[in-house]
């Protein structure tokens, strides 16, 4: 394999003209990456917004560029940190792949698919995937010997550190127990494992990518400034642990990302059409569960929620499988119909309704009262999780009054700042121009003006599933009736057709 230095340069909508290193190269030129260009971003959320047509391959990329940048900017401005060009090139990787293991739709696959289709089992994130693909691209496309030799002179443990910046430390028993649970780097590096994925507070240049290009694409003002944030970032001592720190003076443009996200979530994210469109494909790929079979390593067959337990297998799965099961009809007058289009046809009859844009309808949403919050912290220590058992008492509500299980479906979705009811910026630190070195929390009463009322909020509604309308005004009569009864305030007049 040519080893030879050969970087390549994008031209990336969102960040200009990208230069890879020829390590990342050779990982954008495996089948496993080249499989994110046919994975959508924002999964559902293409069928509402027509510009939403980006997909994981670009974000990736993005997410490497910017690991990179904010790495080599903290090198050049504080040398002292001894960061290599091999610590740089990790992050850069790292950046890279964090994103290899999802599935068709994004986050319609890990967050909404299989925890229905695998119910019972251990929880499964598409981070856990991503690990796994990224030893299956080294493995199977021999990048391992690549990597081994100079120029680039990576060893396990530099394999190692990308894991762990994608997915947090191994599961490993005496590193959970450990001061410092991480293997890859030591504690005096500990603020690298920031840059791609933080897990302290949310500030990292997954989410700088990811709020810049789809605020690009479904036509939204981006109020947050990620360059600014790169240009003022510094590492300091915080509790013997270096983390980056930003300017004080930067506190509302880090409050304006927390906004940001917050905005997409509730305009394009969880948009109650997004939400419809992603509840019917996931019907899809229920009842096409057991029919389609997924050739996998040594030519083992696996259904389609059991693929991710192959990488062979699960490196097959794309958003293709919205139109694989759509055009699965093959019957012909001169012909039968094939076994797999006759499993298919619920399925198929639900995705036929998508691209006819007979959507489920929205019976409506109702808010979590106040009341109800100060209740569910004072049952914290309870173990039963308070969203489930609101989707429960409502779903047995309408399953009480003979409404089929069949013909609705309940769901819960949170709109947070990232760090669920707290603060994102209560474990952030900053630092003073006078005295760069030094971090300090910042006092809330200075950010008053930037705080909402609420940093946390569960809004539950109903979707009906069957096309028979009869029954429609049946279910809003019960959900009113179930918001009433359990303290929830309704966030929709139902008697009120909305204007076009």
């Amino acid at each position: 394999m040519d080893l030879k230095i050969h970087p390549q340069v994008f031209n990336d909508p969102i960040h200009g003209h990208v230069e890879l290193h020829p390590l990342l190269v050779k990982i954008t030129d495996t089948p496993q990456f080249q499989r994110l260009r046919n994975i959508k971003q924002l999964g559902g959320g293409y069928f509402v917004y027509p510009g939403a047509c980006h997909k994981r391959f670009e974000h990736s990329i993005g997410v490497a560029h910017l690991a990179g940048e904010l790495a080599k900017a903290l090198q050049s401005r504080q040398p002292g940190l001894n960061i290599t060009d091999r610590d740089i090139l990790c992050v850069q990787i790292a950046g890279l792949c964090h994103d290899l293991g999802h599935g068709p739709f994004s986050h319609l696959f890990d967050g909404m698919f299989i925890p229905e289709a695998c119910k019972g089992q251990k929880k499964w994130k598409h981070e856990d995937a991503s690990i796994e693909m990224f030893d299956h691209v080294v493995k199977s496309n021999k990048l391992r010997e690549v990597m081994r030799k100079k120029p680039y002179s990576l060893d396990e443990n530099d394999e190692i550190f990308i894991k762990e910046m994608i997915n947090g430390p191994q599961k490993d028993p005496e590193a959970a127990q450990a001061e410092w649970p991480y293997k890859g780097r030591t504690r005096d590096k500990s603020f690298l494992y920031e840059i791609v994925s933080n897990k302290r507070n949310g500030i990292d240049v997954d989410k700088f990518d990811y709020f810049a290009r789809d605020c690009h694409h479904l036509g939204i003002q981006n109020n947050f400034d990620h360059w600014r944030f790169i240009k003022f970032a510094r590492v300091c001592d915080v509790e013997g642990e270096k983390r980056i720190c930003s300017r004080d003076k930067e506190v509302g443009n880090l409050y304006n990302m927390f906004h940001t996200r917050n905005y997409l979530h509730r305009r394009a994210y969880q948009h109650r059409v997004t939400k419809s469109v992603e509840i019917m494909i996931k019907d899809a790929f229920m009842k096409a569960n057991n029919h389609i079979k997924i050739q996998g390593s040594n030519g083992k067959m696996f259904k389609l929620s059991e693929a991710k337990n192959d990488m062979e297998a699960y490196s097959k799965l794309t958003d293709h499988l919205f139109e694989y099961i759509l055009y699965s009809e093959s019957k012909k007058e001169s012909q039968e119909e094939s076994e797999e289009s006759k499993n298919l046809k619920g399925a198929r009859d639900i995705l036929k309704r998508i691209i006819s844009r007979d959507l489920y309808k929205f019976v409506g949403e109702a808010l979590l009262t106040e009341k109800k919050e100060v209740k569910k912290e004072e049952e914290k220590g309870k173990k039963e999780d308070e969203k489930q058992k609101q989707q429960a008492s409502l779903t047995q509500a309408f399953v009480d009054a003979g409404i089929p299980r069949d013909d609705f479906e309940v769901v819960v979705v949170t709109f947070d700042y990232g760090m669920k009811d707290k603060d994102p910026l209560a474990d952030t630190y900053f630092y003073r121009k006078e005295d760069p070195d030094k971090a300090y929390p910042i006092n809330q009463t200075q950010v008053r003006s930037f705080l909402p009322a609420r940093f946390f909020e569960n809004i539950i509604r109903v979707y009906w599933k069957n096309t028979d309308k009869t029954k429609l005004n049946t279910a809003t009569r019960l959900f009113r009736e179930w918001c009433e009864k359990n303290g929830f305030e309704e966030l929709r007049n139902l008697n009120k057709k909305m204007k076009k």
